[in-house]
């Protein structure tokens, strides 16, 4: 049995939680800098409230998930904007 951690060292890669935080920001300032009346926006405020759920814990919406990236980078609302400063800030280098 080889851990996760050993096996991406070996071959060079970024953890994957680290890539999918990277996607998830790439979306975010694509959504950002979109107009109010675009349908991403628009799909994005649609509250799901019929949604049954079962004994198990509640699944993570996407907005919760934004909001726990956002906290672990630190005010950037606005570096959105910024597509240079944006990508420096949410890259994540493959280690080797």
């Amino acid at each position: 049995m080889i851990r996760n951690e050993t096996v991406c060292k070996m071959v060079g890669v970024a953890p994957i939680e680290e890539k999918s935080r990277e996607n998830r920001l790439r979306w975010f300032r694509h959504i950002h800098r979109r107009s109010e009346d675009a349908v991403v926006k628009r799909a994005d405020r649609i509250v799901l409230d019929s949604n049954v759920t079962g004994r198990s814990r509640p699944k993570l919406t996407l907005d919760a998930m934004m909001r726990k990236d956002m906290s672990i980078l630190g005010p950037c609302e606005q570096v959105a904007l910024d597509i240079a400063q944006w990508k420096k800030m949410i890259h994540v280098t493959d280690s080797k």
